[in-house]
C-alpha cells in the first residue's frame, strides 16, 4: 500500500501543510496532540474536504482539487476506528458486527465473519450487548466491525488512548494479529512511543501541522530529536532478531542479528522464529574499554557515528555490526569519556531491560490476506 499526500488545509487559526509518500503494513501518524493527526486521518477518511493538493491510496485518487475529485466517504471503502468504540447500544456484538458489511458492494465483500471473529477472539462476545463489555473488548469489536466492511484501508484514531494499561495489554495481540494476517493497510494515529514501536512499520512524524519525518519505524524512532523531551529515553533501536537458543536452566533466550547476540528473559517463541526488539535509549551504558565483572549480560562492540548534546543529556549514535543503536548519557558522562565521532565503544544493555514490553513476537512474513476471506 502507498499512501501518497500532499495536501493544505485550515482550520480556524491551524494550518495543515503536508507532503509525504509511505508504504508498509502499519503506517502511523505520530506527534504531540495539536499536530494535525486526527485532521489528517479526517481528511484521508473524507470527513473533511482538503483546501488545496491531493490524497492517492495505491494509486487511487480520493481527493485532487485541480482535477476536481472528491470520492465520497461511503464510496472510499475506509474504516474507521475511534478512540472510543462507537458501538451501537441496542445492537448485540453480533449486530454490530453484521452492520459493517452493508458498507461494501456485495460482489467486492472478502471478509469472513467467522474468521474475523477468531482472529479478534470475540466469538463468546455476540450475543451480548456493548454495555456489558470491558472496555478492550468494546475496541476489538469496533475493529471486527471496520474489517468487515471489507475496507481497502483502515484508519485507527488513537484506539488505545481511552483504556488503562492492563486492557491496552489485552487488545495490542490482537492488533498484530490484523497487521501481520489481514494485509489490509492500516494508518495508525498514536503519541505513545511504546505503540508504534511495538505495531509501526513506517512513521510519519507531525509537528504544528506540518511533516518533521518520515520513515520506517527503525530509523525514526532512532532520531531522538524527533520525539518529545519526556519520551526521548523510550526512543532508540528497533530491530528484528532471530531465536538462536533457549537456555533453560536460566529462563533465558539467545537472539542474534547482526548486531551480535543478546540475552533476554526467556520467551516462547520456537528457535529460528523472529521476535521484534526494542533497545531503549535510556538501558544503554557506554564503556571505552570491554567491561568486566558485570552483572550486565549484553556487551556489544561498536563505533560513534554521532554525537547529539543538549541540556544534561548527550544521544550518542553507533553503528553495531551494521545495525544502528541509539544511547542516552548525561552529557558529563559524555565529557568524562571523552567521546567523540569514529571512536570503538561498548554498549552494555541490561537483560531486565528487554523484558515483555520491550520484546514481542515478530512480523509474520507467511500471514496473508486469504486468513480473513470467505465467500462473502
Amino acid at each position: 500500500m502507498t499512501l501518497a499526500v500532499d495536501i493544505r488545509h485550515r482550520q480556524g487559526e491551524f494550518e495543515l501543510d503536508l507532503r509525504f509518500e509511505t508504504g508498509g503494513g502499519l503506517v502511523a501518524l505520530f506527534g504531540p496532540s495539536g499536530s494535525g493527526k486526527t485532521s489528517l486521518v479526517n481528511l484521508i477518511a473524507g470527513l473533511l474536504r482538503p483546501d488545496e493538493g491531493s490524497i492517492v491510496v495505491d494509486g487511487r485518487v480520493l481527493a485532487d482539487t485541480a482535477t476536481g475529485v472528491f470520492v465520497p466517504r461511503h464510496r472510499r471503502r475506509i474504516g474507521y476506528v475511534f478512540q472510543d468504540a462507537r458501538l451501537f447500544p441496542h445492537m448485540t456484538v453480533a449486530q454490530n458486527l453484521r452492520y459493517g458489511r452493508w458498507f461494501a458492494p456485495r460482489a467486492e465483500r472478502y471478509a469472513d465473519f467467522d474468521r474475523i471473529v477468531e482472529l479478534l477472539g470475540i466469538d463468546h462476545l455476540l450475543e451480548r450487548r456493548p454495555g456489558r463489555l470491558s472496555g478492550g473488548e468494546r475496541q476489538r469489536v469496533a475493529i471486527g466491525r471496520a474489517l468487515l466492511a471489507s475496507p481497502l484501508l483502515v484508519l485507527m484514531d488513537e484506539p488505545l488512548a481511552s483504556l488503562d494499561d492492563a486492557r491496552k495489554a489485552e487488545i495490542m495481540p490482537y492488533l498484530e494479529r490484523m497487521r501481520d494476517e489481514t494485509k489490509i493497510p492500516i494508518v495508525y494515529v498514536s503519541h505513545s512511543v511504546a505503540e508504534v514501536a511495538r505495531l509501526a512499520t513506517d512513521i510519519v512524524v507531525l509537528d504544528n501541522g506540518k511533516v518533521a519525518a518520515s520513515g520506517l519505524t527503525s530509523q525514526i524512532l532512532q532520531r531522538l530529536d524527533l520525539l518529545p523531551e519526556e519520551e526521548r529515553g523510550e526512543g532508540g533501536a528497533v530491530l528484528e532478531m532471530e531465536i538462536a537458543a533457549h537456555e533453560a536452566a536460566f529462563g533465558m533466550s539467545l537472539l542474534k542479528s547482526a548486531l551480535g547476540e543478546l540475552r533476554i528473559a526467556g520467551v516462547n517463541t520456537p528457535v529460528g522464529e523472529h521476535v521484534r526488539v526494542r533497545i531503549r535509549a535510556k538501558d544503554i551504558l557506554i564503556a571505552t574499554e570491554r567491561p568486566r565483572g558485570l552483572s550486565a549480560l549484553n556487551i556489544i562492540a561498536g563505533t560513534i557515528v554521532g554525537i547529539r548534546s543538549g541540556g544534561a543529556f548527550a544521544d550518542v549514535a553507533l553503528n553495531c555490526g551494521g545495525e544502528e543503536v541509539a544511547a542516552r548519557i548525561t552529557r558529563q558522562s559524555c565529557d568524562m569519556l571523552g567521546l567523540a565521532a569514529g571512536q570503538s565503544v561498548f554498549a552494555v544493555i541490561k537483560a531486565v531491560s528487554l523484558d515483555g514490553a520491550n520484546t514481542w513476537q515478530g512480523f509474520d512474513g507467511a500471514g496473508v490476506r486469504e486468513r480473513i476471506v470467505g465467500e462473502g
